[in-house]
């Protein structure tokens, strides 16, 4: 029985570039966060990958691939707003059960949908509408299977613009040329794993018992992989938000100290916001520092549950001072920070700390918040971000589709802390 029918779009970034602007079609394209030799791909057109360039390809070895390669610059903005009239689209046909990711979605198939003359068909009707109503540039990979994972994993077999569909009668055949990482949940710890175990190839990882799965996952994740590659219907596990983060790659000329400092307030002051957007408060701050030199260098805190922007500032300012004490990050320059707020738990019903000295800005915060919702993020901003107020850009990770209302890129007032 056919359950899923997944949509992957194909070189999603790179191909609302060429849709939007028609003189990169049928060209080779990368799109990068910036325009510098020091950074890399975030995505390649089809075109570019025929030549070997691929997602974090950096941008030298990109143009030894292919010297006629065309560098864009992201505007993830843009790529939000096509997300959200694709959703739209692909919601014409069918109704999406769950949107994995900004390129990728899939749809519960029911009923007269099952069979497998309907679900292609089905199939066949959002890629034309997707184009007809998107753009010719607009294309995707759709996989149809008992389950996401088989349709997801379907929808990797022929790209770009393939359609392919795995009945239960084809299983395990239709899996045994795959490679393992070419698996939902086989990243490269996991591949390690398996091969410390024993399982180096796709079809001894098929033909492997329930029970050396679990063994290999350490519980009962790996029964459920088993029960998944075999067609199973296996509910979706909820998951909840565990930390909010950002991060950001500095611009050649904006390598120094003082501008990092400056963009880390930049992202913490959206990190904050989200924050309370989604009535979560924090226990642990995090910065992440990434030096010219490829050193990484990590410093966190554990702190009273807060949802307070200046007081995460505080604790953002004393870790970075805190990695400034190393001679080497002094002395180095620094080519990408991040921020994470960690130990997130519901705002509603909780009480903060009874010793917290720092000043109440719950009024504020609200005030910014709401300035901010209504005007454009950074109508209002704290000064430590003045100097980064353009820097601090949004960005789209995979399992996060940035919210416009809270992650636009405007920019506005400072505010100065006492």
């Amino acid at each position: 029985m056919l359950r899923a029918l997944y949509v992957d779009f194909n070189s999603y970034f790179a191909s609302v570039e060429q849709q939007l602007r028609p003189e990169l079609r049928g060209r080779p394209v990368a799109v990068v966060p910036m325009i510098a030799d020091t950074t890399c791909a975030i995505a390649a057109s089809v075109e570019a990958k025929r030549f070997g360039v691929k997602t974090l390809t950096n941008v030298a070895d990109a143009r030894r691939l292919c010297p006629e390669i065309v560098f864009v610059e992201s505007r993830p903005a843009v790529y939000v707003e096509f997300h959200q009239r694709a959703k739209v689209v692909v919601e014409s046909v069918a109704p999406i059960a769950s949107v994995n990711s900004i390129d990728e979605m899939w749809i519960a198939l029911t009923g007269r949908d099952q069979p497998r003359p309907a679900a292609e068909k089905l199939a066949l009707e959002i890629k034309y509408r997707l184009q007809n109503q998107l753009g010719e540039c607009i294309t995707s990979s759709i996989g149809i299977a008992p389950n996401p994972f088989l349709a997801k994993t379907a929808s990797d077999m022929v790209k770009p613009d393939g359609l392919v569909v795995i009945e239960l009668a084809d299983l395990p055949n239709a899996l045994m040329n795959l490679q393992l990482n070419h698996f939902v949940g086989i990243g490269r710890k996991m591949l390690e794993r398996l091969h410390d175990h024993g399982i180096k190839t796709t079809p001894q990882l098929l033909a492997a018992e329930v029970g050396k799965l679990r063994e290999i996952w350490g519980g009962v994740e790996g029964e459920r992989f088993w029960q998944k590659l075999r067609g199973e219907d296996v509910q979706t596990r909820e998951t909840s938000t565990s930390s909010i983060s950002h991060s950001h790659v500095l611009a050649p000329d904006k390598r120094t100290h003082v501008r990092a400092q400056a963009v880390l307030s930049s992202l913490t002051q959206k990190a904050a916001m989200r924050l309370r957007d989604g009535q979560y408060i924090a226990s642990d701050v995090s910065i992440f520092l990434k030096l010219r030199g490829g050193e990484k260098y990590k410093a966190h805190l554990r702190i009273d549950a807060t949802d307070r922007t200046p007081h995460i500032l505080d604790v953002m300012d004393k870790l970075y001072a805190k990695l400034l004490d190393d001679r080497a990050v002094r002395n180095g320059s620094p080519m990408a920070v991040g921020m994470a707020l960690g130990g997130l738990a519901p705002r509603e019903g909780q009480s903060l700390s009874l010793f917290d000295d720092q000043p109440n800005t719950e009024k504020l915060d609200k005030v910014v918040d709401q300035l901010n919702l209504k005007y454009g993020k950074n109508t209002l901003f704290w000064g430590g971000a003045f100097s980064a107020r353009q820097s601090a850009r949004m960005a789209i990770a995979f399992n996060h589709i940035p919210d416009m209302k809270v992650e636009s890129d405007e920019t506005g007032k400072a505010l100065t802390r006492r």
